[in-house]
């Protein structure tokens, strides 16, 4: 794990000198990435992510007004009122947090200043985010001298989930936040989004964990997203009356049902159900496989995984493509996959840790070649979720 930074330090922007006093308090969250399990989070499925060494930082302090003033090292300055809409930047996160964290009594309705600085590169798929969420939820507490004990890592995940799907307009689900806020050291988190049900998996020794950026970017509120949230919703209505049973979400389909669902549904919604059915089955065989160190077994299931997203769900994008199919031919290589909501962003590797010749370097030269550029590579390791880096 990356050591905290100096939030007044030269690496970053310097709160006293933004808004003219120290912060009250300061806080740290992780970004996050999922080693399998994509686009089941929000139809109630299995997940498996691990919060990673890269983060993000927040300064804050209350004001004795309304107003929000916040100021990114990377993405500049914003203001707006607290209980005004979403304006479609990034202060719409801390903003929409601050308001369900006042609803559910955890905090006062007041406004704050609030300074941000990362090392997770926006819309590359590693929830920048849900970090900053998550990141703000613990600052605004403990400056209202709350705590978000261990116990109650899963109720901040929830907070800050609604504020990105109410809020912001984001109709994601829980991998993230609860990634986020709950990560454990060394630990992948098997997850079922629908009720919390979550346990723990050491990362055997000797698996490294990679993360390579295609440089291509996306935004989640372009559509694409938000339209496989209902395609999946409108596919539920349909498997309801067609399976004859009461379904409250996806995860409760099976693979025994698809048959049925084929002949009802139109091509492309059946395309999505069979990618959340499979990739829920591939969840569980891939934690059964890393408990077990099956690295073989890990590998498959990667690469089934982004052959689903491919070709069922329509979330990859060719630098993707290119970088997962490159991968089954490198020596050290465990597999690979995209990560993320897709459609731009970062593809996962497990490799061989310590191996010689160094994997990833095969890879990154194939991808030059390919597209005339390098991608940007961070090995990581699954790391602690956010805290708090000097509480008041």
């Amino acid at each position: 794990m990356t050591a905290p930074r100096n939030f007044d330090g030269a690496d970053g922007g310097n709160f006293e000198a933004a808004f003219g006093v120290p912060p009250a308090v300061l806080a740290a969250a992780p970004g996050r990435v999922n080693l399998i399990g994509e686009h089941t989070d929000y139809t109630g499925g299995w997940v498996l992510p691990a919060a990673i060494s890269l983060e993000l930082r927040v300064a804050l302090r209350y004001r004795d007004d309304l107003e929000v003033h916040g100021v990114s090292r990377e993405t500049g300055a914003a203001e707006a009122l607290l209980r005004a809409g979403a304006a479609g930047d990034w202060l719409d996160y801390p903003r929409g947090v601050a308001l369900e964290l006042a609803a559910a009594g955890r905090i006062p309705a007041r406004g704050f200043d609030l300074q941000v600085e990362s090392d997770l590169p926006s819309g590359a798929g590693l929830s920048s985010s849900a970090a900053l969420a998550v990141a703000t939820g613990l600052a605004l507490a403990a400056a209202a001298g709350g705590r978000f004990r261990a116990s109650e890592r899963p109720e901040l995940a929830r907070i800050c989930q609604r504020a990105e799907s109410g809020f912001v307009g984001v109709p994601c689900g829980m991998l993230d936040p609860y990634a986020i806020a709950c990560g454990q050291p060394g630990r992948a988190t098997l997850l079922r989004c629908h009720d919390l049900r979550a346990s723990t998996i050491v990362v055997p020794p000797g698996i490294g964990i990679a993360v390579l950026d295609t440089g291509v970017r996306r935004d989640l509120r372009d559509g694409r997203f938000e339209a496989r949230t209902r395609e999946c919703a409108e596919a539920l209505e349909t498997a309801r009356a067609a399976l004859g049973r009461p379904l409250d979400r996806l995860e409760q389909v099976n693979a025994g049902d698809l048959p049925a669902l084929e002949a009802a549904l139109d091509p492309v919604p059946f395309r999505r159900v069979r990618h959340v059915v499979s990739e829920n089955e591939r969840v569980r065989r891939f934690a059964d496989a890393l408990a077990a160190d099956d690295r073989g077994a890990l590998g498959r299931e990667m690469y089934a995984s982004h052959a689903s997203l491919r070709d069922d769900y329509d979330a990859s994008w060719p630098e993707a493509d290119f970088l997962v199919e490159r991968a089954r031919g490198v020596a050290g290589v465990i597999g690979a996959r995209m990560t993320g909501a897709g459609w731009g962003g970062c593809c996962l590797a497990l490799y061989e840790d310590g191996t010689v010749p160094e994997p990833l370097s095969a890879l990154v030269a194939a991808f030059a070649a390919e597209f005339g550029r390098e991608p940007r590579v961070w090995r990581t390791q699954a790391g602690p979720g956010a805290r708090l880096v000097s509480p008041r």
